[in-house]
């Protein structure tokens, strides 16, 4: 079966699947954080492992390093631009966390949705790769920080 959308809005759907929900495998990150609270989400419940709050904030920074790249800068985050730091964890604080990453995460999708497929091929700046192997490996980091998600909040209720 072949499909009329473009190679770029597939992409796009998979971004939007990994992060928002519908994906084939089962929950989506947004949909792990639903009944996530501020506390849960700070929390350290297995030592030497990010916290949900560092995680959710971790996947922001990539969607938007994503952003940057497609833009055509050189970006590569590290340190605290890598893993920001979590702020006083407040309800206020952790729903400005999420809501920020739902932001950053539209964006990327309209952004992909949108590009020509012809950049797909393009090499990222300063990268060894293209921006459909950046791509796909977004959807799968969301996807792989969803699922340390998953264990934290078994690992919290334990």
């Amino acid at each position: 079966m072949t499909s009329s959308r473009s190679e770029p809005a597939l992409i796009a759907e998979q971004l939007r699947r990994a992060f928002e929900g519908d994906a084939w495998h089962g929950p989506a990150l947004l949909e792990l954080l639903q009944d996530v609270d501020a506390a849960t989400a700070a929390a350290r419940p297995l030592p030497d492992v990010h916290s949900i709050w560092e995680l959710v904030l971790h996947v922001a920074v990539w969607d938007g390093a994503a952003l940057h790249r497609l833009a055509g800068e050189k970006f590569q985050p590290e340190g605290t631009a890598n893993f920001p730091l979590v702020p006083k964890p407040t309800p206020a604080a952790w729903r400005k966390a999420v809501a920020h990453a739902k932001r950053t995460h539209g964006a990327l999708v309209k952004t992909v949705a949108a590009l020509p497929e012809s950049r797909l091929r393009e090499r990222v700046p300063g990268k060894k790769y293209d921006f459909y192997h950046m791509l796909h490996g977004v959807a799968q980091h969301e996807l792989y920080h969803a699922g340390q998600i998953a264990i934290l909040k078994k690992a919290r209720k334990n």
